[in-house]
């Protein structure tokens, strides 16, 4: 089956709405767009909507940190708590830059996925206007113990990702969504990616809708504007430029984009290993960057030795993944 109709096939089983890209050789081998960005005025996604990624922004988050410990201003040894002082008590003394951005950090999540939470469940523990900067999430984040000591596993955590903002911010005096933009954004090119407020859409941004059918959006599922472990706005154009750049090592130095791809954890039950903000497949190349949230579900994969980039974008929950796995399988070298 060819690309076309393998996408075409998936897409109408599985009712996806959003958009799919492939890139192969630097040349666009298929791009097509599904669904509506805006039920209520039957608005189509088009192939420059802009996509709620949720954790896929976790990549860029690790980015904006790992320019900050080139240029000396923080160690990936830093413990986090001499950057962030006494504002996160439960944090402990021995919880490191390199454990956040690893996921082994053991601290306690204020988003936790180990609670098999369902897209469509009210999960902030906050009024959800309240979380629009980084230092409005701190009340989320305190008061949540360790689960286990600093680098003893993986878990995955979002706290652990939103601390990181807070470390980006005082680390630069700037606010985190500056500082993406400043030194991520702007070194790849990307100009329609952004930390939109959910209340202030603008009108190439897709609405998250938590079912197949119906009006029903996430505004009130997730914070009002993302911080370091979600909410970013892309285009699948802009994906594919941020690989390019990051991999090309025009966003951090190449030895830098290296030690980002070095395994922290080896290969997990699911068969996946993972480094400093990216998942790393097994065995391969392969690199890959996800997001799942209420509205929201988010694939793109990029294989060096392949020169192969695909992405995923969607405004439905779960949706992106059937999708993602067919072209997996029809891409297979």
């Amino acid at each position: 089956m060819d690309l076309d109709a393998a996408v075409a096939d998936v897409v109408r089983e599985h009712g996806f709405s959003g958009v799919v890209r492939v890139d192969l050789a630097g040349e666009v081998v298929h791009a097509s767009a599904h669904g509506l960005a805006d039920r209520a005025h039957d608005l189509p996604n088009t192939l420059d909507t802009q996509f709620g990624t949720a954790s896929v922004c976790k990549g860029l988050t690790a980015l904006t940190v790992v320019s900050l410990v080139a240029e000396g201003r923080v160690a990936l040894e830093t413990p986090v708590r001499a950057v962030v002082g006494d504002d996160l008590p439960d944090i402990g003394e021995d919880v490191t830059i390199e454990h956040l951005l690893s996921h082994r950090s053991g601290i306690g999540d204020y988003l936790d996925q180990d609670a098999d939470l369902d897209a469509s469940d009210y999960v902030m523990t906050l009024p959800v206007h309240r979380l629009a900067t980084t230092e409005g999430y701190l009340p989320a984040l305190r008061g949540r113990p360790a689960k286990f000591a600093a680098g003893e596993r993986f878990s995955y955590c979002n706290s652990g990702f939103v601390v990181l903002a807070l470390v980006v911010e005082r680390l630069t005096g700037t606010s985190f969504h500056e500082a993406v933009e400043e030194r991520v954004c702007a070194r790849a090119g990307t100009v329609d990616t952004a930390y939109l407020r959910s209340d202030e859409l603008p009108g190439r941004a897709a609405l998250g809708y938590l079912d197949a059918v119906g009006l029903r959006t996430n505004v009130l599922h997730l914070p009002v504007r993302g911080s370091g472990d979600g909410g970013m706005y892309m285009t699948a154009d802009d994906l594919h430029a941020l690989w390019d750049a990051f991999l090309g090592g025009r966003i951090v130095d190449p030895p830098w984009v290296a030690e980002m791809l070095r395994p922290r954890t080896d290969v997990m039950d699911d068969g996946r290993r993972y480094g400093l903000g990216v998942w790393l497949d097994g065995t391969g190349d392969g690199v890959v960057l996800n997001g799942y949230d209420a509205g929201v579900s988010a694939v793109t994969r990029h294989e060096p030795s392949r020169d192969l980039t695909w992405s995923v974008l969607a405004n439905r929950s779960d949706v992106a993944w059937p999708v993602s796995q067919r072209l997996r399988e029809v891409l297979a070298g």
